[in-house]
């Protein structure tokens, strides 16, 4: 049984997410092999070969699959997965746009967002907002997978995998790339970000978020918002933390000003070491805080920041 991962990589880097994917893999059992798709993506196959339990990375790298479109990349997957009894993807903006065309055009069901392996046919995954874990079971002779990195531990890199050329003659006539902007930031990305600190609709306004600023810089945070700081339209969208955002596990979440409604809680309570500051001392956070204070957050956050 062999396993197909498809690697995720941005700007020539392989991002660290997919040794997570790979880790998942290797619990199912099997040869793992990693599909980079891109133009110009050797670094990225390079770095995919380094990784641990990586018998073979196949690499596609045509000016098709430059911008990673769903329609050419899944189409790619479509020629590839005869050979495979599972492909996996992360549970990202790519992996979710990427994979159910797969799952479409192969006539079979997904298995979204697992957290644990079972069996080479069985996984457990969230629903409810993370209330309840689903163990799923999948018949299909293709399982069609996305993958919680958060809940996997990613793979080392001293691996020595073969790289192969892929040659797929695949064409994309049904979408084209338009544009791309990138918000330019010296802070760690909010998905992989070992401290996070986040502000709820607590904070007031857009203008407030600058409070967060010096404690991020000073612990190197990423920073996150609730859905309903985004919705107030404090902060972009992207920023979200949640069921609907970002899921993230981060060694230490500090939520400010957030109540902790049960689709926020899903996005972070993996978290290992959870701060929640708040003036509400019945506000729902405190029931999965390891810290907790109570007290006004436009005082306290000053403070906090003089003290670090």
């Amino acid at each position: 049984m062999s396993i197909l991962v498809l690697a995720e990589h941005h700007d020539g880097q392989l991002a660290e997410i997919t040794a997570h994917v790979v880790a998942a893999a290797r619990k199912i059992g099997g040869d793992v092999d990693v599909l980079v798709a891109g133009e110009n993506v050797g670094a990225v196959a390079e770095a995919a070969a380094k990784l641990d339990g990586v018998s073979r990375v196949r690499v596609a790298d045509a000016a098709v699959y430059a911008h990673q479109l769903a329609e050419p990349v899944g189409d790619l997957l479509v020629a590839l997965s005869d050979d495979y009894g599972h492909v996996l993807a992360a549970a990202t903006t790519n992996g979710k746009n990427v994979l159910p065309r797969l799952a479409a055009l192969k006539d079979v069901s997904q298995i979204s967002e697992i957290i644990e392996v079972v069996g080479a046919d069985t996984f457990k995954r969230p629903i409810y907002a993370g209330n309840a874990i689903a163990t799923v079971q999948s018949e299909d002779a293709l399982k069609v997978i996305t993958v919680r990195p958060t809940a996997f531990d990613a793979v080392g890199e001293s691996g020595s995998a073969s790289v192969e050329a892929v040659e797929s003659g695949i064409d994309n006539a049904l979408s084209s790339f338009v544009d791309e902007r990138l918000e330019q930031s010296d802070r760690p990305e909010l998905g992989g970000a070992k401290v996070v600190i986040s502000g709820g609709r607590g904070m007031g306004s857009g203008e407030n978020f600058k409070l967060l600023d010096g404690i991020a810089d000073k612990l190197g945070a990423a920073i996150g918002a609730s859905r309903a700081a985004v919705d107030a339209g404090y902060v972009p969208n992207d920023m979200q933390v949640g069921q609907t955002g970002k899921i993230v596990a981060p060694e230490l979440y500090i939520a400010v000003g957030i109540s902790g409604a049960i689709q926020h809680l899903a996005g972070m309570k993996d978290s290992r070491v959870i701060v929640a500051i708040n003036k509400d001392d019945e506000a729902p956070i405190f029931q999965v805080a390891d810290y907790g204070l109570v007290g006004d957050l436009f005082e306290i956050l000053p403070e906090l920041e003089s003290k670090l």
